[in-house]
C-alpha cells in the first residue's frame, strides 16, 4: 500500500488514542449504549446502566442516517445536549456520528469522539474537515470497501492534521442474507499487519442479530481486537431505531463479565 505515507505500520509501535483517562489501544475498550438519543430519560437510564457494568465510553445517536426519509432521523442539537447532561453525571466520554461537513465544528463542541459512519467512509469532505478538529475520530470501515480503501480514508483524516484515528470493523454486505452484514474478525489481525492505529469491532451492526453479539465480541476479543461498539437500550422493544439488534442492560452486563475474564485470560497467553 505505497500510497499510506502516515497509516501505514511502521516498526513495532502502535498509536494509543487517549479520550480523557480512556487510552483506545491499550487493553480493551467498550463503547455502550442507544443506537439513537430518543428522550433524556432513556439515554441517563442506559448511560447509568452501561456505566454500572463496566463500560469505558457512551456511545449514541444524535443524527441518524437512516434509509428511509420516514424513519427517526434524530434530535439533532437537543440530543447532544442530552448527551453531554449524560457525560457530566456519569463521567462517560460521548461518542457520536457526524454527518455533515457544516456541523463538524458544534458537534465538536459536545462529543468526545465523532464518529464517521459507513455510509459516509468515502465522504472525503467530511472526512478532510475531521482531520482539521482536535476530537478523536472513530471510522467505520464502509460496508463494501477493501481494507486499503478503508486505509486510505484514514489517510484523508491524518493527512488534515488529526493523528488520533480509531477504525473500527462494523460488518461488510456479503452475499449472505442470515445476518444483517458480515462480521469479517480476519480484518483485525490483518488491519493490524498495515497500520499502527487502534482498531475495534461493532458486533450489534456486524450481525444484526441479538443472539450472535455474545460470541461475536469474545471473539473480537480472541482475535486481538483493541475493544468494540454495541447498542444498549433500556428497552429495545421501545426502540425507535435498530430495536432487533440492542441488548438490554442485564445481557450487556453479563457480557461485560466475560468478555473482561476472556481478554485477562488472553493477555495471560502473551
Amino acid at each position: 500500500m505505497k500510497n499510506l505515507k502516515l497509516a501505514a505500520k511502521s516498526g513495532s509501535g502502535r498509536t494509543i488514542v487517549r479520550v480523557g483517562d480512556v487510552k483506545v489501544g491499550e487493553g480493551f475498550t467498550v463503547i455502550a449504549g442507544p443506537c439513537s438519543v430518543e428522550s433524556e430519560e432513556q439515554t441517563l437510564e442506559t448511560a447509568r446502566a452501561v456505566k454500572e457494568a463496566g463500560a469505558d465510553m457512551l456511545r449514541g445517536g444524535a443524527f441518524k442516517p437512516r434509509t428511509s426519509p420516514y424513519a427517526f432521523q434524530g434530535l439533532g442539537l437537543r440530543g447532544l445536549k442530552i448527551l453531554e447532561k449524560a457525560r457530566e453525571e456519569t463521567g462517560l466520554p460521548i461518542v457520536t456520528e457526524v454527518l455533515d461537513t457544516r456541523d463538524v465544528s458544534w458537534v465538536a463542541e459536545y462529543a468526545d469522539v465523532l464518529q464517521i459512519g459507513a455510509r459516509n467512509m468515502q465522504n472525503f469532505s467530511l472526512l478532510k474537515e475531521v482531520g482539521k478538529v482536535n476530537k478523536p475520530v472513530l471510522l467505520k470501515r464502509g460496508m463494501y470497501s477493501t481494507l486499503e480503501e478503508w486505509l486510505n480514508c484514514a489517510e484523508y483524516i491524518l493527512n488534515d492534521g488529526n493523528p488520533d484515528v480509531i477504525l473500527c470493523e462494523r460488518g461488510i454486505r456479503t452475499f449472505e442474507t442470515y445476518t444483517r452484514n458480515t462480521l469479517d474478525l480476519s480484518a483485525v489481525p490483518a488491519i493490524k499487519e498495515l497500520t499502527h492505529l487502534p482498531v475495534i469491532t461493532d458486533p450489534t451492526h456486524g450481525t444484526g442479530r441479538l443472539s450472535l453479539i455474545p460470541p461475536m465480541s469474545l471473539a473480537s476479543v480472541a482475535c486481538g481486537a483493541d475493544g468494540m461498539i454495541v447498542e444498549v437500550h433500556r428497552n429495545p422493544a421501545e426502540a425507535l431505531s435498530d430495536k432487533e439488534q440492542a441488548m438490554t442492560p442485564p445481557q450487556f452486563a453479563e457480557l461485560m463479565g466475560k468478555v473482561r475474564r476472556l481478554h485477562k485470560f488472553m493477555e495471560g497467553l502473551q
